[in-house]
């Protein structure tokens, strides 16, 4: 089962018709502007048989849960998970290792140049 927050919607707020463009670009990314613009090429490029498909698309798509995204923070790192669930990975674990490092010279500072504080902690390992 996918999570709602890697789920493509129509974006009703950033819609100018019935959001199936702002929910692509919502859900890749990438600006809104590119992605009308390269519907409304492919649909002149194909005679206009896009025009069905979108509609469907509007039709078929859910619309986007206004609870889903609290702040833009957020919005960017699904954005970043949709695209490369292992690359977000790295990149968190990258974090992780990096705050783990600045911990451990933390402790590292305070037990060398307090021996009552280490004598505390190696009493408590």
């Amino acid at each position: 089962m996918t999570s709602e927050r890697t789920t493509l919607y129509r974006d009703k707020q950033n819609a100018k018709l019935m959001g199936v463009c702002s929910g692509i670009a919502d859900y890749t990314g990438v600006n809104a502007l590119w992605i009308r613009l390269g519907v409304l090429m492919l649909t002149f490029m194909t005679g206009g048989s896009t025009i069905p498909f979108y509609f469907i698309a509007g039709l078929l798509l859910n619309k986007k849960p206004s609870h889903l995204y609290v702040d833009k923070e957020e919005q960017k790192y699904w954005q970043r998970v949709r695209q490369s669930p292992q690359r977000t990975a790295r990149e968190i674990r990258s974090r992780m290792r990096d705050i783990d490092r600045r911990l451990a010279d933390v402790e590292t500072y305070y037990v060398s140049s307090n021996p009552r504080l280490n004598a505390e902690i190696e009493r408590l390992r």
